[in-house]
């Protein structure tokens, strides 16, 4: 029976001696007291009664949010400002041994290099600088927590709290402001509107100088060609009046007229040339003589 109890106490020791470390995470063993090994993610195996583990570690990126901290700017405006810093362990043994309470001293460092950076800037700077601070805050608290086995990968700030009063002026301030953009916006669209009716107005009068161009260049190549008709039809009767003069002369010659005939035609050419509009004639003896043949032969016509 004693036997029996002295195995089991034996069993339950040795299984309390297996650890399984899981995944992300790191235990620091101590042997006596001191440190003795750090142990990764797997299976271990320590020495009864002997070796402890001293600290469960996290190798997980983590997030604290710390309440907000006074500070005083530049310009000695006191407002509120809280902080989000994302750290993760690199060094488990500097992160056990290094210092007593890192969270506390993360928190405590965090405040001292806000105000640090903040009396720095005046308002107006703090309120719209958020990247700068961050980044001069990564750096500081980066180097600071180095030597306790952390790495801070990114710091932020949540949120900037000024006084009521501060803030009702910077309220009555954005309000002008926006006033300000809606009476410029509705300007700049009445200048637009203005412009737009303009050049409308402009082109409407370009179109219609255009359109007039176009219908005095159509009227006057109206003009134009009813000219060239008419130049063409009034040469097309000369031609067509000397073809006929032709026309009688070769129907003369091919009759065989005599001279009485010819100077007869004659005559009546030059009749036609005066028309009652010529003042003065001269006409040919030739056909002077055939016209008193003429007048005789109608005088004796009329005596019968």
């Amino acid at each position: 029976m004693i036997l029996a109890i002295f195995v089991i106490f034996i069993i339950l020791i040795l299984a309390s001696c297996v650890k399984i470390v899981p995944q992300a995470h790191t235990y620091v063993l101590e042997r006596l007291g001191t440190y003795q090994a750090t142990w990764t993610a797997g299976l271990h195996m320590k020495v009864p009664l002997i070796d402890r583990v001293a600290r469960k570690v996290t190798l997980k990126e983590q997030v604290v949010d710390f309440a907000p901290q006074p500070v005083i700017t530049k310009d000695n405006v006191t407002m509120r400002i809280d902080t989000v810093v994302f750290f993760q362990i690199t060094d488990p043994k500097l992160f056990v041994y290094g210092v007593e309470n890192p969270i506390m001293a993360i928190e405590n460092l965090t405040a001292t290099t806000l105000r640090n950076i903040i009396g720095d800037l005046e308002l107006d700077e703090t309120l719209t600088s958020r990247e700068t601070i961050n980044t001069k805050m990564r750096a500081t608290l980066d180097e600071a927590t180095d030597p306790w086995g952390i790495k801070v990968n990114r710091v932020e700030l949540k949120n900037i709290i000024p006084p009521a009063a501060i803030q009702d002026a910077m309220e009555k301030q954005m309000k002008a402001e926006r006033e300000r953009r809606e009476q410029i916006l509705i300007a700049e669209g009445e200048k637009k509107s203005a412009i737009l009716r303009a050049e409308g107005h402009k082109e409407s009068v370009i179109l219609q100088a255009e359109a007039d161009k176009t219908a005095a260049i159509l009227k006057a190549e109206a003009v134009k060609e009813a000219k060239i008709r008419e130049a063409e039809g009034e040469a097309q009767a000369i031609l067509s009046i000397q073809q006929a003069n032709a026309d009688g002369l070769r129907f003369l010659k091919e009759a065989s007229a005599d001279e009485s005939v010819i100077q007869l035609k004659s005559l009546e050419a030059f009749a036609k040339a005066a028309d009652g509009k010529a003042t003065k004639i001269i006409i040919p003896s030739e056909i002077q003589s055939l016209a008193g043949l003429v007048k005789s032969v109608t005088e004796v016509g009329s005596q019968e």
